[in-house]
C-alpha cells in the first residue's frame, strides 16, 4: 500500500513521538536502513473470560501507530502479551460452581469451559481473540507468559528482582497508602516523585493491586505457584541472595519446601514489577493502557520508577485510553458473562468499519460501538465518507482514518465489492428469511440498470446484515408480510384513500427500482394535494405522507412502521403488492 500522509490525526502524532523517542534510545540508527533497530510497539491481554470490545482498543492502538510507523519505512514490531500465567481469580457466571477448585491456577492450568475443544482456559478465550484479530488484519508477534516464565527466559530478570526486592519495596511505599507492618493508614507519606499523583493515591482503585507479600521475612517481588496445587495461595518465607535459595508454604495445600530460584521456573513476579520487567526485556517504546492502569499509584505510575530504577531501562509512551461503550446488545448473541467480544462485532460489521471506530476517535475519547438500529446509521456514515474519498472531498484527518481502516502496510483488506446499503440488505434479508433465491430477485431489482448478478457481489456485508436483523431485531420488530388482504381496511377506506392507493398501483410498472419507487411513494400524496411530483414537501404535506405511508404499512405488514416503503414493495414483488393493496 502507498504511505500514508503524515497529517495531523492521532495516529501519526504518536507515530512521531515514537520514531523520535527511537532515535533517541539509539542516536543515528532508526533511519539508517537495514541495520535499524525495530521499533517494539505492544499489547497485553489477560484470556481470564471473554476478551471484550474494551479490551480491543488495547490492541487496535499500537497495531495503528505501528502500522503507520512501518508505512513510512521503518522496521516495527507489535507484540501483544498474552498473560496467561495470570492466577484464575473467579467463576464467571454461567459456568460450572465446581470451577472454583481452580481459583489460584495459571490460566493455562485450568481445564476450558465445558464443551470447549480447547486443552486449557486460557487457551479457550485467547483461541477466539486470535481469530477475531487475523480477521481484522492485526499483525503482530504473540508471546505466551506460560511460556515466558516456565521456559526461564524471564530467569535472570527474576533473580535480578529479588536482589533488588528492598529497592523495588522502596519505590512502592511511596504509593502505599497503609503502613506495612501496622495495617493503618499512614500518618506521613514520603514525598513521591510527583506530589500531585501521590495525593489522588489513596483514592485509586489501581493503586491497591497487588504488588507483592511483605511478611516477618521482609518483602518479595516473587510468587511461587505450588508445585503440588498448582496455586499462588504461597507465602515466600525465606531466601538468598547468594544460594538463590528460597522458601515457600502453601496456604492450600499445606505443602512447604526450599527450592534454588535460579533453576525454579513454577512462579511469576508481580504485576507492579512484571510489567515494567518487561518493557526492559522487550525493549517497547509505546504501549498504551486503560484508565484503571494509568491512575496515581497504580502499575504504569509505579511502573515508569521501577523501570528506570531497577530495571535499567524506559518507560514506553503510554497514552492513556478510554472505555469503548456498547448500544443495544441483545442478550441472545452476547458472549457468555454478556459481554461482547470482537467476534461478536464481526458477525454484523465487516473489518474495515470496525477498525475504523477505533481509527477516528483519538484513545482518550469515548465511544460505543451500535448492535441497534443506530449500526444502520452508522454504514451510511460509512458508505458517505467512501463517496468523499472517491471524489477528492474528504477531510484530511477522515481520509487517514479511511485508509487506516481499510488497509494496513502489508495490504487491503478484504471488502465487499457492491457494498449496498446496510439498511437496504438488512429490510431484505428481514422479509425473505434468507432465502436466496427471493434475496437475488429484489437485489437485482433495486438498480435495473446495473443489476446484481449473484449474491457474492454483495458478501460479506450481505452476511452481516442477515446475522444482525435475525438476532439484534427483536421479534415483534421483525417483518411479517400479510398472506392475504386486510378486506375489512380496504372497505373502510373513503376515496382519498382508494384513490391513493390506484396512483400507487397504476406507476408500479413505471418505477419498479428502488429510486423509482421512492418517487412514486412520496409523490402520490403530492400529486393529490394538485403539486407536482418534485414539489417540495411542506408542513401540511409531511402530515398526508407520514399518514399515507401508515395505511401502506398495515396493508402489507399489518403495522403502521416497517423498512422503507421502496424496499418493501421490491421485497414484496408487485404481483403480491397488487393482491395485498386491492388491485
Amino acid at each position: 500500500m502507498a504511505q500514508q500522509s503524515t497529517e495531523t490525526d492521532w495516529v501519526s502524532r504518536f507515530a512521531d513521538e515514537v520514531i523520535a523517542e527511537a532515535e533517541r534510545r539509539a542516536p543515528g540508527k532508526v533511519t539508517s536502513g537495514a541495520s535499524a533497530p525495530v521499533i517494539v510497539c505492544a499489547s497485553g491481554l489477560s484470556p481470564s473470560g471473554p476478551i471484550h470490545l474494551g479490551n480491543l482498543r488495547e490492541v487496535m492502538t499500537p497495531h495503528l501507530v505501528a502500522d503507520e510507523i512501518r508505512r513510512r519505512g521503518h522496521a516495527c514490531e507489535h507484540i501483544v502479551s498474552w498473560d496467561d500465567y495470570d492466577r484464575y481469580r473467579k467463576v464467571p457466571a454461567g459456568i460450572d460452581p465446581s470451577w472454583a477448585e481452580h481459583i489460584g491456577k495459571p490460566l493455562t492450568s485450568v481445564p476450558a469451559p465445558p464443551g470447549s475443544p480447547y486443552g486449557s482456559w486460557a487457551e479457550h478465550y485467547k483461541a477466539a481473540m486470535e481469530e477475531s484479530l487475523a480477521e481484522l488484519g492485526i499483525e503482530y508477534r504473540g508471546i505466551s507468559q506460560t511460556e515466558q516464565y516456565t521456559s526461564g527466559v524471564y530467569r535472570e530478570q527474576v533473580l535480578h528482582a529479588m536482589k533488588h526486592r528492598a529497592d523495588i519495596d522502596a519505590v512502592l511505599d511511596r504509593y502505599r497508602t497503609k503502613d506495612k507492618a501496622t495495617g493503618k493508614p499512614k500518618k506521613q507519606q514520603q514525598k513521591p516523585v510527583d506530589e500531585a499523583e501521590l495525593e489522588a493515591a489513596e483514592g485509586s482503585g489501581a493503586a491497591s493491586e497487588d504488588d507483592g507479600s511483605a511478611g516477618g521475612a521482609g518483602y518479595f517481588p516473587y510468587k511461587p505457584y505450588c508445585t503440588v496445587c498448582e496455586k499462588d495461595l504461597t507465602t515466600v518465607t525465606s531466601y538468598d541472595d547468594e544460594s538463590t535459595e528460597m522458601a515457600y508454604t502453601c496456604t492450600a495445600c499445606g505443602h512447604s519446601e526450599t527450592v534454588a530460584l535460579r533453576e525454579f521456573d513454577h512462579g511469576k513476579l508481580v504485576w507492579k514489577v512484571d510489567w515494567p520487567m518487561r518493557w526492559a526485556y522487550e525493549g517497547v517504546i509505546f504501549e498504551p493502557s486503560g484508565v484503571d492502569h494509568s491512575s496515581p499509584g497504580s502499575s504504569y505510575v509505579v511502573g515508569g520508577q521501577i523501570v528506570r530504577e531497577v530495571f535499567d531501562g524506559a518507560q514506553p509512551i503510554g497514552p492513556m485510553y478510554a472505555f469503548v461503550g456498547i448500544s443495544g446488545m441483545a442478550k441472545m448473541s452476547s458472549s457468555k458473562g454478556g459481554v461482547p467480544t470482537p467476534g461478536d462485532a464481526l458477525k454484523i460489521m465487516e473489518a474495515p468499519l470496525l477498525r475504523w471506530l477505533y481509527a477516528r476517535r483519538k484513545p482518550n475519547q469515548a465511544f460505543k460501538i451500535a448492535f441497534d438500529q443506530e449500526i444502520q446509521r452508522l454504514y451510511d456514515e460509512w458508505d458517505a465518507l467512501e463517496r468523499k474519498i472517491t471524489d477528492g472531498t474528504a477531510q484530511p484527518a477522515d481520509d487517514a482514518a479511511y485508509t487506516r481502516a481499510v488497509g494496513t502496510a502489508a495490504g487491503w483488506l478484504p471488502k465487499t465489492p457492491r457494498p449496498l446499503p446496510y439498511r437496504t440488505l438488512a429490510s431484505v434479508m428481514d422479509i425473505t428469511a434468507g432465502h436466496d433465491e427471493q434475496t437475488l430477485r429484489i437485489l437485482s431489482e433495486l438498480d435495473p440498470d446495473n443489476p446484481v448478478t449473484t449474491l457474492d457481489e454483495t458478501r460479506p456485508r450481505l452476511d452481516k446484515a442477515e446475522y444482525w436483523i435475525t438476532t439484534q431485531v427483536p421479534a415483534e420488530q421483525r417483518t411479517i408480510v400479510r398472506d392475504e388482504p386486510d378486506k375489512e381496511l380496504l372497505g373502510s377506506l373513503d376515496e382519498q384513500g382508494r384513490a391513493s392507493l390506484r396512483l400507487l398501483l397504476d406507476g408500479l410498472d413505471e418505477h419498479w427500482s428502488l429510486d423509482g419507487l421512492t418517487t412514486l411513494v412520496y409523490g402520490v400524496p403530492k400529486i393529490q394535494a394538485g403539486l407536482e411530483p418534485d414539489a417540495k414537501p411542506t408542513p401540511e404535506l409531511k402530515v398526508a405522507q407520514r399518514a399515507f405511508f401508515a395505511l401502506l404499512y398495515r396493508l402489507l405488514v399489518s403495522r403502521e412502521t416497517g423498512p422503507r416503503l421502496p424496499t418493501l414493495l421490491l421485497a414484496v414483488g408487485a404481483e403480491r403488492v397488487r393482491r395485498l393493496l386491492g388491485g
